[in-house]
């Protein structure tokens, strides 16, 4: 499964969120845009692959997203081999430094966590993320929640 797709389930993963949205700035009189590839309310997330020296884009373009929206940045690197490899030690720290939260999570936990969602009763507009269990504990997006109260 490629990274367009699992964006598409981690997205679905997040109530209200949208995947793919653009935004656009002006570079010398040119109208350009960038592409994001989960956005939520607080949120602006950038997937990469593991093992894939174009995953360290990612920081790059959640940094970004973030001067142009004022979200927060986010890096989900996709784990697909079981264990933290090169590129995936380098974005846990670079991330860190540059202040961007840093997420990691089994490409097989999402979709797991995606096959079953009709098997879960939701609230209508809330999260879907893994809880506690062995599932979380491949696919931790716990942060990503958005804190339901007054005014949300």
């Amino acid at each position: 499964m490629g990274e367009v797709e699992l964006a598409a389930l981690l997205c679905a993963f997040l109530a209200g969120s949208a995947e793919e949205q653009r935004h656009y700035f002006d570079v010398a009189g040119i109208k350009r845009y960038v592409r994001v590839d989960c956005e939520t309310e607080d949120h602006v997330i950038e997937l990469g692959l593991d093992g894939k020296p174009s995953a360290r884009d990612s920081v790059h373009q959640a940094l970004f997203a973030q001067h142009l929206t004022g979200k927060q940045p986010v890096v989900v690197l996709i784990d697909r081999d079981g264990y933290e490899g090169r590129f995936e030690h380098e974005m846990r720290h670079v991330s860190k430094a540059a202040g961007v939260l840093y997420l990691r999570c089994s490409e097989g936990a999402i979709q797991r966590w995606a096959a079953t969602a009709g098997l879960r009763q939701g609230v209508a507009g809330a999260d879907d993320l893994p809880g506690p269990g062995a599932v979380a504990g491949r696919c931790d997006l716990q942060a990503l929640r958005r804190e339901r109260g007054a005014g949300s």
